[in-house]
């Protein structure tokens, strides 16, 4: 009873063990952007399905391409006759057949020609290339959500951690201020708009913290990662401060590095393979056939199997259409017509693409321009807050400026932390635009 008892235990600790190992490994230990991509592409669904529709089409394709090879089937049948059939010679009455009839027949067929089947072997390879470059628009899709998401969340850590030190500068104010007024040195209202500020800042920290619980959960959401689970993102700031001039801005747009572009010239190579298809409806299908037939025949049900009167036969079906009422000129020009209604695609295609580029390389500089100037401006009100500190403690500067000063360097760091994360995006937006996103 007792062995019973640890056994089970032991079983129940490695089922936990397993259970524990399967959620590691669903699990980032580092949350880098890189591995987060990694990390979509490896568990979103829309990912995937993508991947088994490439699946699926294969084996589509080689279902199609199964007609080409020899077709065997095998018919067996027994027959009892209840009343043979009679028939008179003269005055003879003959009855004809047996009572007891089986068969068995193997058929073989082989196509020669068929356009069908011409079709599956001639379109397979574009067939599984579009379904390969519709997965890659899926991960080109979820590499970019991801990636901006990323930087949405870490924009949010970031504005937390300027209130966390605007804070601790507006306490060291108040600090500073209700001193100043204990000492008699200013009235009560620079203790007041001290204590207003931080409250202020307070509420805007924790109204920042509850937006962070949502970027996060629409991160995970893209990445497919467990909701209840931590997600610890690493990242360097100095890394992605230099990540924000490696674009190449006077790069002219290749349509050719568009997925959508080369989704589109797939879908021509198969619509010009239609036209071929209904072109090979005027040309005569071809294929041979041979059958081998095992017959008995016995009024004795047990002696039905003892002999056999077999036949056999071989031979070629060429089948013909010679007139169809004009359905096959009107399939023809019905794919020609499809075919020049595809060209209109592709124009309207690249002004797309040439308008998604202008629109995000135009939303690069402007914000790579403001970035720079919110980097400047950011120094400037470092030294300006430091100087008016040293200022406000010597007696010179009133505690007003104190507040401005603060504001002016918050307000500093504030804009230059999302002008970074904002050129950061619009590079995605470039990348993608180009065709050069990498994931």
């Amino acid at each position: 009873m007792k062995s019973s008892v640890y056994l089970f235990l032991l079983l129940l600790l490695l089922r936990i063990d397993v259970a524990s190992a399967q959620n590691a490994d669903s699990l980032l230990q580092e949350a880098s952007l890189q591995n987060c991509v990694q990390y979509a592409l490896k568990h979103q669904p829309a990912v995937n399905q993508s991947m088994i529709d490439e699946q699926i089409a294969d084996r589509e394709i080689k279902s199609r391409l199964a007609d080409w090879y020899p077709q065997l089937n095998l018919t067996a049948n027994y027959q009892n006759n209840f009343h043979l059939q009679s028939t008179k010679f003269g005055e003879q009455l003959i009855t004809i057949g047996t009572y007891n009839t089986s068969s068995a027949q193997f058929a073989l067929t082989q196509t020669i020609f068929n356009r069908d089947v011409l079709l599956a072997k001639t379109s397979a390879k574009d067939v599984r290339t579009g379904a390969q470059q519709l997965t890659t628009n899926t991960k080109i899709y979820v590499a970019a959500n991801v990636t901006k998401a990323f930087y949405d969340v870490l924009l949010s850590i970031k504005q937390i951690e300027l209130f966390d030190e605007d804070i601790v500068l507006l306490e060291r104010s108040l600090k500073d201020a209700f001193n100043q007024y204990k000492g008699g040195i200013v009235d009560k209202t620079d203790y007041q708009r001290a204590t207003i500020s931080l409250n202020n800042a307070k509420a805007q920290r924790k109204s920042s913290e509850e937006q962070l619980k949502g970027k996060y959960a629409t991160l995970k959401l893209l990445m497919s990662y467990p909701s209840g689970n931590d997600l610890n993102l690493v990242y360097d700031s100095l890394q992605m401060a230099r990540e924000v001039l490696s674009i190449d801005t006077t790069e002219a747009v290749n349509f050719n590095n568009r997925i959508e572009y080369q989704l589109l010239l797939t879908q021509k190579k198969l619509q010009e393979a239609d036209l071929k298809y209904y072109k090979w409806g005027f040309l005569p299908s071809l294929s041979a056939f041979g059958q081998y037939n095992f017959n008995y025949l016995n009024n004795e049900f047990s002696k039905l199997y003892s002999e056999n009167f077999p036949n056999s036969y071989a031979g070629l079906t060429l089948n013909f259409p010679l007139f169809q009422g004009t359905k096959r000129v009107q399939q023809i020009k019905i794919a020609q017509l499809q075919l020049r209604r595809m060209d209109f695609d592709f124009v309207a295609l690249k002004d797309s693409i040439s308008a998604q580029y202008t629109q995000a390389i135009a939303s690069y500089k402007s914000n790579l321009n403001n970035y720079y100037m919110q980097r400047e401006n950011l120094a400037l009100a470092r030294e300006v807050y430091n100087i008016i500190q040293v200022q406000y403690r010597s007696g010179i500067k009133t505690y007003l400026d104190v507040v401005t000063a603060n504001n002016d360097l918050f307000l500093a760091q504030i804009n230059y932390t999302n002008a970074l994360y904002q050129v950061l995006g619009n590079k995605v937006d470039v990348q993608r635009a180009l065709g050069t996103l990498q994931y």
